[in-house]
C-alpha cells in the first residue's frame, strides 16, 4: 500500500466501543486510511475494510465486542475485518478465532495499520485471523489522537497507560506503561482543534496526571500551555487520580481562563479496607481533604466520582461505611460500576466473593444516592447565570448544551446558536427533568 491511488475507490467502516480515548485513537486510524486512499462508506454501502476498537474493562464489555464483530461481520461479509483495543490485547487469540476476523492488532501496533494491510482481500480457507500484537512490558509507543463529537467537543489524547496496577484491572496489561507526547505536540493539535471550528477540547488519557514521564514535563505545565491557546473556549479534565490532584492544579482550574470547574475523579471505595484490598494509593480522608479543597476555591464546581461496588471483599458492614462516606461528601455524581472478575488480577486471590443480586442491589443504592445528588446540584443553579456552549445536535425541535460545569441545558432549536457560547440565565427543569431550560430572553 504505497500510494493513495492504491486503494482510490476503497472504503471503510470504524466502530468504537469504550472510553473516549478509544474514540480519539479511532479517528486518528480513520485519518491514517483516509491519507491513503480509503474514505468512510456511506449509510448501507459494503465497506472493503472494517476497524473494530475494543474495550474490556469489564466481562460484559467482552461480550459486546464480540457481539459488534459478529454483527459487523454480517452486514459487511467480504470486508477485510482488522480488530483493535484493549480486548484485542489481552485475549488476541480469542479474538482472531471471531468468524470474519482477519487481523488483530495489539496496542502497540493499531496506529501502525498501514504496516499490516498490504493486501484486504478476504480468504476464506484461512481458519482465524492474523494476530500481530506485543507484550504489554513491550508497549512504548505514543501516538497523538484527537476525535470530535458534535463537531463542538474534541478529546484530546494526552497520555496513555498506567503504572498503578490496581489489583482488579487489567488496563497497565491492556495499554502499557505509563506515557504521553511532548507539551508542544498538543499545543499544535489544540491549535489545529481552533483552525477546524472546535470550541471545547476534553483532555483524555489512562491516566493524565501522571503526564510528563516520558517528556520530563508535568501535568500542571500541559494545562498552563494549553490555557494560553487562543480560540478554545473551554478545556475540560476527564479524570485526576485523587493522588495526582495537586493543590497548584486546584488552583489553577479555580483562576484559568479556559479550564472548566469540572472534576472527574476515581474514588472506587468510600471503604478505607476496600481501597487497600484494591491498593489505591489514597485513603477516605485524604480523599474527603480533596474534595473540600477543590470546593474551597471552586465552590460551583461539578464533581463526579467514581465507584466500584461488589469488589471482593467488600462486605456488607464494608457497603455500608463505604455508603455512609460517599453521601457525606459535598460532590455532584456517581459514576457506579460493578466489580467484574478480570483474569490475571490479583484481585481473583481475595477471598469473598460477592452475589451478582447484591452487586446489582449496592449499585443500585448508589445510582439513587447519585440521583438525588445530581438533582440537587442542577436545583442550586435555577435562576443563576451561566455560559452555555451549545451542541449541533437537534432532537425534537430542541437543542442541547452544557454550562461551565457541567448542568446539561435545553433551549428551542436555533441554528445560528449551535456551537457558541452564550451567557444565559438557567430556568427549571424540561419536560423529562433531564436538563434545565434555558430563559430564551437571556440569549445575546
Amino acid at each position: 500500500m504505497d500510494s493513495k491511488t492504491t486503494h482510490s475507490e476503497r472504503t471503510a467502516v470504524y466502530y468504537t466501543l469504550g472510553c473516549k480515548l478509544n474514540f480519539a485513537e479511532t479517528s486518528a486510524i480513520g485519518k491514517l486510511l483516509y491519507a491513503n486512499g480509503f474514505r468512510t462508506a456511506q449509510p448501507g454501502e459494503k465497506a472493503d475494510i472494517c476497524v473494530i476498537n475494543t474495550c474490556t474493562v469489564t466481562d460484559l464489555a467482552d461480550k459486546k465486542c464480540r457481539q459488534a464483530i459478529r454483527r459487523i461481520g454480517k452486514l459487511h461479509p467480504e470486508a477485510f475485518m482488522v480488530v483493535t483495543g484493549c480486548y484485542a490485547q489481552l485475549k488476541p487469540t480469542e479474538v482472531s478465532r471471531i468468524e470474519g476476523v482477519d487481523l488483530v492488532l495489539g496496542a502497540e501496533q493499531k496506529l501502525d495499520i498501514l504496516k499490516y494491510i498490504d493486501h484486504i482481500d478476504k480468504h476464506e480457507e484461512k481458519i482465524g485471523g492474523e494476530v500481530v500484537t506485543s507484550a504489554f512490558k513491550d508497549i512504548r509507543s505514543f501516538a497523538p489522537s484527537c476525535s470530535a463529537d458534535d463537531r463542538t467537543r474534541h478529546f484530546l489524547k494526552v497520555q496513555d497507560g498506567c503504572d498503578y496496577f490496581c489489583t482488579y484491572c487489567t488496563i497497565p496489561f491492556a495499554r502499557g506503561r505509563s506515557r504521553n507526547g511532548s507539551i508542544a505536540s498538543m499545543v499544535e493539535q489544540a491549535e489545529d482543534v481552533v483552525r477546524k471550528g472546535g470550541k471545547e477540547i476534553v483532555l483524555t488519557g489512562v491516566n493524565i496526571g501522571d503526564f510528563g514521564k516520558t517528556t520530563n514535563e508535568t501535568f500542571i505545565d500541559l494545562i498552563h500551555a494549553l490555557d494560553e491557546v487562543e480560540g478554545i473556549a473551554r478545556y475540560r479534565i476527564s479524570s485526576l487520580e485523587p493522588d495526582l490532584i495537586s493543590d497548584e492544579t486546584i488552583d489553577f482550574v479555580a483562576n484559568s481562563r479556559r479550564f472548566a470547574p469540572h472534576f472527574h475523579i476515581p474514588l472506587q471505595s468510600g471503604s478505607d479496607t476496600v481501597l487497600k484490598l484494591m491498593h489505591r494509593r489514597y485513603d477516605t480522608a485524604f480523599f474527603r481533604y480533596k474534595i473540600e479543597r477543590i470546593l474551597k476555591e471552586i465552590p460551583d464546581a461539578f464533581i463526579g466520582v467514581d465507584v466500584i461496588v461488589g469488589m471482593r471483599g467488600e462486605t456488607d458492614e464494608l457497603f455500608e461505611d463505604a455508603k455512609a462516606f460517599l453521601d457525606s461528601l459535598n460532590i455532584t455524581h456517581l459514576h457506579v460500576f460493578s466489580y467484574s472478575e478480570r483474569p490475571g488480577t490479583l484481585a481473583l486471590k481475595i477471598p469473598g466473593a460477592v452475589d451478582p443480586q447484591i452487586k446489582h442491589w449496592r449499585s443500585q443504592e448508589l445510582i439513587a444516592m447519585s440521583d438525588k445528588k445530581q438533582n440537587a446540584f442542577y436545583e442550586a443553579h435555577i435562576g443563576k447565570p451561566a455560559e452555555v456552549l451549545f451542541e449541533h445536535t437537534r432532537k425534537g425541535g430542541k437543542m442541547y448544551g452544557f454550562t461551565e460545569n457541567y448542568i446539561k441545558t435545553e433551549i428551542s432549536y436555533r441554528s445560528q446558536l449551535a456551537n457558541t457560547v452564550c451567557h444565559v440565565t438557567l430556568g427549571g427543569w424540561n419536560a423529562d427533568k433531564t436538563a434545565l431550560t434555558v430563559v430564551d430572553n437571556d440569549i445575546d
